[in-house]
């Protein structure tokens, strides 16, 4: 066997169903290698290696398995990069295994080299390069051989405990040519000093406190994160919160690990969070903070986020305590292992009387509503996810979304039920994640829905994966929320750069809505033709204008057998509300 070999091998032993690969001269062997394998892993050719990135992602973000992206050296590792770094934000595992020239040309800027450990080292969790010592010593380069189970073993091991995140695997082309004298050992063990992500016993003394602060509390509120979905806390979490009667507000990460149609839920904090939930984290007096890292995109200003209360806050990482906010009662832990633990010990004489709280909370829900006007015939985008809403959510699918004024749309309106069937480039906020994203999705549940919500200028960025769709038999429904511009930076403009349109109208150059002095009005054609786009890759595609004629059309992409764009020409003066503007309070949001 060859290195090559030896790295899938121990890669399907690791569980990996499929790898996304695109194939390049340092990493041909390892190309090879799959096609031997085909019967065992699934090789998908994405049509860049950033969108190779987001659809390993979409594997990991969704099942228990861990994504697999392969790139060749140079600039196919390159393309790699935001999408480590995507991962790493947003605590996604993940394995990327890169092509690397020969060792013995390593450092001489050989055609397709980058060092792409030293540019990962700050995006990813941890980072391998399979070398050997000597690479004209034969015992060296058999010792770098028998390395390899070892090192693919470690990557997994190290992507999916603790704080989770992405492991690359930089591989020379000298060792996966290389041939094996002797057997492999596939489960050889791992050499980690120092890493020690195990999962602690919680104290007894801190369940106690963190139980008294509830028992004492008047106006509690659990503020739960993406965590508590990394963790499989959801269950636990949904237990407690329903005993103690806490109301409970999510982060755009966090969305789906509570109920998000259930009465206690207070739906997404933060910029464009609800205004009840922000208000509430205001009040309170209990802040249960649980996997979460007090993002400045939900705090605001951080002197005056949760001020008046106490904050429990529960994480797996010790990085992140007190890194952003003081937390009066730190619990370093798994969060499923603390929910458990709470919920045993959790009495009927510790739930807090919160009638009066939830008075006021109603209040609010009842008076600041997620609404949107009536635009007449126009589709806003509001109403198009309402729309998709009502028609899916019983088939229990998975939604991924682009960056941008959509994004937030389908947070505040798309009411997740269950954890990990949204996905969003929450962190680094990555144009062109959807599609990308979806299709790693399909390829892990190929019987499930799978809806891409996306902007005419996010999907732009990897546009391309519509071929994959179509080559991969991938049936993903895109749902194209198409206003010609990037509309959050057109939202910024008209709220705080009087309306100057600099660069963020999509259309030609001459048009006056390259300058903001249009009327709004749609052209009769808009730029670029999607419909023409996709079914020039084979994909079903159809554009739709009427309100009246959207649930049609939107029932008949939903009920089509392959892959499907529906262009939604939506306004582009729709801005998304609630707003609390940068560094601002809950006092300061924008309802109008």
């Amino acid at each position: 066997m060859t290195g090559a070999d030896i790295l899938v091998e121990s890669l399907i032993r690791q569980g990996s169903e499929s790898v996304f690969a695109y194939p390049g001269g340092a990493s041909m062997p390892l190309h090879q290698a799959l096609r031997k394998c085909r019967d065992r892993i699934r090789t998908i050719l994405p049509r860049h290696e950033q969108g190779g990135g987001f659809a390993a992602q979409g594997v990991s973000r969704t099942s228990d398995q861990i994504g697999v992206c392969m790139a060749t050296s140079g600039p196919g590792a390159t393309n790699l990069v935001t999408a480590l770094a995507d991962a790493k934000m947003d605590s996604v595992p993940m394995i990327a295994v890169t092509g690397q020239v020969s060792q013995k040309v390593i450092g001489t800027d050989a055609f397709q080299e980058t060092p792409i450990v030293e540019i990962a080292r700050a995006i990813t969790k941890h980072h391998y390069m399979i070398t050997a010592s000597d690479p004209d010593d034969e015992e060296s380069v058999q010792e770098a051989l028998r390395s390899i189970p070892r090192i693919v073993k470690e990557a997994y091991f190290v992507a999916r405990t603790g704080r989770q995140g992405p492991v690359l695997i930089d591989f020379p082309k000298n060792i996966q040519i290389a041939v094996a004298e002797s057997d492999i050992d596939y489960d050889p063990p791992m050499f980690l000093p120092g890493y020690h992500p195990e999962r602690r016993k919680v104290a007894q003394e801190q369940v106690n406190q963190v139980i008294a602060a509830i028992r004492r509390s008047k106006k509690p509120i659990l503020y739960v994160g993406g965590g508590c979905i990394a963790s499989d806390a959801a269950g636990e979490l949904t237990k407690f919160a329903k005993r103690a009667n806490i109301p409970v507000t999510m982060t755009c990460m966090g969305l789906g690990a509570f109920p998000g149609d259930d009465p206690q839920s207070l739906h997404m904090l933060g910029m464009h969070g609800t205004v009840y939930s922000n208000y509430a984290v205001d009040e309170a007096d209990l802040l249960l903070a649980f996997g979460v890292r007090f993002d400045d995109r939900v705090t605001g200003k951080l002197d005056e986020f949760a001020k008046h209360g106490k904050i429990v806050h529960v994480d797996v990482d010790p990085s992140e305590m007190h890194k952003n906010k003081e937390a009066h009662i730190p619990v370093i832990a798994d969060l499923k292992v603390f929910l458990e633990a709470l919920n045993e010990s959790f009495t009927d004489e510790d739930i807090p009387e919160t009638d009066e709280w939830w008075t006021q909370v109603n209040e609010w829900k009842e008076k600041f509503p997620l609404k949107y006007a009536d635009a007449g015939d126009f589709i806003l985008p509001q109403y198009a996810i309402e729309e998709l809403w009502r028609q899916t959510i019983e088939k229990d699918p998975y939604i991924c979304v682009g960056v941008g004024q959509h994004q937030m749309f389908a947070a505040q309106f798309y009411k997740f039920r269950k954890p990990k069937h949204w996905l969003s480039s929450s962190g680094l906020g990555t144009m062109g994640f959807g599609l990308p994203a979806a299709m790693g999705v399909q390829a892990a549940h190929p019987d499930s829905l799978v809806v891409d919500i996306d902007g005419d200028g996010s999907i732009l960025m990897n546009i391309q994966e519509l071929a994959t769709l179509h080559c991969e038999k991938l049936p993903v429904k895109v749902l194209l929320l198409n206003n010609q511009h990037l509309g959050m930076v057109v939202q910024w403009e008209d709220r705080f750069m009087d309306g100057r349109r600099a660069n963020t109208y999509l259309g030609p150059v001459d048009h006056p809505e390259a300058l903001g002095e249009g009327e709004g009005s749609h052209y009769e054609e808009t730029y670029p033709n999607f419909v023409q786009m996709a079914q020039s890759f084979g994909l079903q595609a159809k554009q739709v204008r009427s309100k009246k004629e959207f649930p049609a059309a939107l029932k008949e992409m939903l009920e089509s057998d392959g892959a499907y764009v529906l262009d939604v020409v939506c306004p582009y003066q729709e801005h998304v509300l609630p707003m609390i503007p940068s560094g601002g309070t809950a006092r300061d949001i924008i309802i109008d």
